[in-house]
């Protein structure tokens, strides 16, 4: 049985422990380059929350600097952002 800790986007590659931390707010990645990646959202106003993101990541479509579109759904999980594609 797998019982990886998801990963916390922005974590250093070489940290020990990429998993959450307490006390913090996340969001789950869904589909995509970083399906099952974790976005620390902690401080952020809950309309940017609603809207997503566009994270930077080597493992999209482009390659090192391309863009991962994830963004929320409505009437879904407030917790999850579904990938909307990879831009450049």
């Amino acid at each position: 049985m797998d019982e990886r800790v998801p990963r916390v986007y922005g974590a250093d590659a070489d940290d020990p422990d990429p998993g959450p931390e307490p006390g913090r707010v996340y969001v789950e990645l869904i589909g995509g380059p970083l399906d099952g990646w974790l976005v620390d959202v902690t401080r952020w106003p809950a309309d940017e929350i609603a809207e997503g993101a566009a994270l930077i990541t080597e493992y999209g479509a482009y390659g090192g600097g391309g863009r991962a579109w994830y963004s929320g759904r409505p009437g879904q999980d407030s917790g999850r952002w579904w990938w909307d594609g990879d831009s450049a």
